[in-house]
């Protein structure tokens, strides 16, 4: 995959730079997690195309992490550990792990993996633009447009309307909406979510009271709707468009 991003997930800096410089080096562009949370909310921000993912967090275990990730992240994931017992390989790759390298391992072994899962897998091009009658939403550029003008996020309504609207039409549900906005042990608060909507809807429908956009499904959670509306949505692959 050219020039795609890797999202590296470990706890040990040294081993973060030494994977940074040494896959920079090879064309990859790295983004860096030290911890589980950390790589659940990169996830959702940044969209990476791969992660290495290691076993030993302090905050949680690889085998927890990639089953948070599965919720959401469908591209290759790499466990990378010191541990070798047969028992840990298969729990990593029962977790939805892709592969398994143990350390210390040679980087060389460890892109030709990344290149085989990588030539594995062909997902769809992220969303960069999605544009409506009267609303633009530019996720490369982090911005919203009502009307021709510039609507203030904050960071929160920002991952929320992000997450919604890069699956238009698919109701996210409220546990799931928390997890990957506020965090894994946030699925409860449901009514930081409400705020949040709340908000997003006065920001960016016409008619808050009757929203167009942002529709909710009873008991479970949102979802972003587009239907009918001509909608046009730009992927990050330049050329790439679909109408929707």
């Amino acid at each position: 995959m050219s020039n795609a991003t890797i999202l590296v997930v470990d706890d040990e800096p040294q081993i973060r730079r030494t994977l940074r410089a040494t896959l920079a080096h090879h064309g990859y562009e790295v983004i860096e997690a030290k911890n589980g949370e950390e790589a659940v909310e990169i996830v959702v921000r940044e969209h990476p195309d791969v992660i290495l993912l290691d076993m030993n967090l302090p905050d949680m275990t690889g085998i927890e992490v990639c089953h948070k990730l599965r919720r959401s992240f469908q591209g290759p994931i790499l466990m990378v550990t010191v541990r070798s017992a047969e028992t840990d390989k298969i729990a990593a790759l029962d977790s939805g792990a892709d592969d398994y390298v143990s350390k210390p391992f040679a980087m060389g072994e460890l892109l030709a993996r990344i290149r085989a899962t990588t030539r594995r897998f062909k997902p769809e091009q992220p969303l960069q633009k999605i544009e409506l009658p009267g609303l633009l939403i530019d996720f490369e550029k982090r911005t919203v447009e009502l009307g021709g003008e510039r609507t203030r996020l904050t960071p929160k309504e920002f991952a929320v309307l992000c997450v919604l609207a890069r699956q238009p039409g698919k109701p996210v549900t409220h546990e799931r909406l928390l997890q990957l906005v506020w965090g894994p042990d946030h699925g409860e608060d449901t009514e930081n979510l409400r705020v949040v909507i709340k908000q997003l809807r006065k920001k960016i429908e016409k008619d808050p009271a009757h929203p167009r956009h942002i529709l909710t499904q009873p008991w479970t959670g949102y979802w972003f709707e587009v239907q009918g509306m001509n909608a046009k949505a730009e992927r990050r692959e330049k050329g790439s468009w679909s109408n929707r």
